[in-house]
């Protein structure tokens, strides 16, 4: 029968933490350790002890603390201040009286508010006398299909999409969202009934890897002034 020994079982760093981690009063009995023991510091390269290391240790956390901290503070302002840049352009569209030059409006100021190059829009299944207008032209089936399979807003690279041909400029688009217009509320059910296009020069503007919370309130706004242009 085997027994358990140094040779046989030998005593891994795991046992030694264990057993440092279950004796909290091992340092007590042994404080000359503490002072005997040295590692070398990261920032200076020299020997230090190891309250100095711990020491260093907890500032370091306390940074990366600091840099978090930072880091809210200043999505939290961005936020707030787009946020307020949605509100105010929620408000002057409610004071919009004129349902021809909505669409117009509504790109213009999504360019202006939120500092987007390129930004135009299409609406289908207006009433008949804004059915000439060039915000209605120029929409294929395809198009349409396309803007009712999409659940949320698409933000990624320019692949070919035909709302990227509705842009004054195609070509200076690298990135894109497309922001599928539908009934506020519906929650992707209901048929799309126009399209919101964003583009940028720069690839990495749109990606697909950011949120489109904030992209979803913008196409639910625009979608709730524009719906004056539908058949009642």
């Amino acid at each position: 029968m085997m027994t358990h020994n140094a040779f046989t079982n030998p005593i891994t760093e795991d046992d030694i933490a264990n057993y440092l981690a279950n004796t909290p009063d091992f340092f007590e009995r042994h404080a000359e350790l503490l002072a005997s023991v040295h590692m070398t510091s990261p920032h200076s390269k020299r020997a230090v002890s190891l309250q100095e290391r711990q020491a260093e240790m907890l500032r370091d956390k306390i940074k990366l603390l600091e840099h978090r901290l930072m880091d809210m503070i200043r999505h939290g302002n961005e936020n707030a201040l787009l946020s307020d840049r949605l509100l105010r352009w929620a408000a002057s569209l409610f004071r919009g009286a004129d349902a021809a030059t909505m669409p117009m409006q509504i790109a213009e100021q999504v360019r202006e508010q939120f500092s987007v190059p390129q930004v135009t829009i299409k609406v289908w299944g207006v009433s008949p006398q804004y059915q000439q207008a060039d915000f209605a032209q120029g929409v294929t089936e395809d198009a349409k299909l396309f803007a009712n399979s999409l659940t949320e807003p698409f933000c990624g690279v320019n692949t070919g999409f035909e709302a990227v041909t509705w842009l004054a400029d195609p070509t200076a688009a690298a990135s894109i969202a497309l922001l599928p217009l539908r009934e506020p509320g519906s929650a992707g059910m209901q048929p799309a009934f126009g399209m919101l296009v964003l583009s940028s020069p720069d690839g990495q503007r749109f990606n697909s890897g950011m949120g489109t919370d904030f992209l979803q309130h913008v196409a639910d706004i625009a979608s709730a002034a524009l719906e004056r242009l539908r058949p009642a």
